[in-house]
């Protein structure tokens, strides 16, 4: 897990240092999921709702004429499953590093990696709750693609997400994955364009 976070703490690095320094904003994020696990064997869980909410950088790159930019986040997201009365609560901290395509209007497309690392796991239902942390691998790799739209007199803005996991989560022989919709609200501090 050491090995994962230097890998992209250091593509983090690197990556700011070919931006342009002159426009970076830091914003914050609150917003609803919509998550489930995808099993191989074809069986189907239920949608589980739940909340994120994180901080997020807003790096236009250099030499794009101001229409590309790198947005990496780092967001507590409320995931998992609903099986009859239980309830999977899987809860992460994700890293995506997104590229952002803007358009002059306000509209922007995206997508990116990201690292999920499980933070919490918890099988509640029937008055009972019972650590299922040892179920799962600490470990959730992923894309992340979406649309926003910023309002920039206001510096708020709107998002819609749709996160695919591509690792199998499962520490048991069933291999699962993690899909979820993400629908916020974020605010960039500063925000000029």
């Amino acid at each position: 897990m050491k090995f994962y976070i230097v890998t992209i703490l250091t593509m983090m690095v690197l990556a700011v240092g070919t931006v342009n320094a002159q426009n970076v904003n830091i914003g914050t994020k609150i917003g609803l999921n919509s998550y489930n696990i995808i099993n191989d064997n074809g069986s189907s869980y239920d949608s589980k709702i739940g909340l994120h909410a994180g901080i997020l950088g807003h790096i236009h790159l250099d030499g794009t004429d101001g229409q590309f930019a790198l947005q990496p986040e780092l967001v507590y997201s409320m995931q998992g499953a609903k099986v009859g009365n239980t309830n999977y609560n899987l809860d992460y901290l994700n890293i995506p590093v997104l590229i952002q395509y803007m358009f002059d209007n306000g509209f922007r497309i995206h997508a990116g990696p990201q690292l999920g690392l499980l933070v919490r796991a918890k099988a509640d239902g029937n008055n009972t709750s019972v650590d299922i942390k040892d179920n799962y691998k600490s470990i959730d790799l992923g894309l992340s693609f979406g649309v926003s739209y910023v309002h920039v007199p206001s510096s708020f803005g709107v998002d819609a997400r749709y996160n695919l996991g591509l690792s199998d989560i499962s520490e048991i022989s069933l291999v699962q994955s993690n899909r979820g919709l993400q629908i916020g609200v974020f605010y960039l501090f500063n925000h000029t364009d």
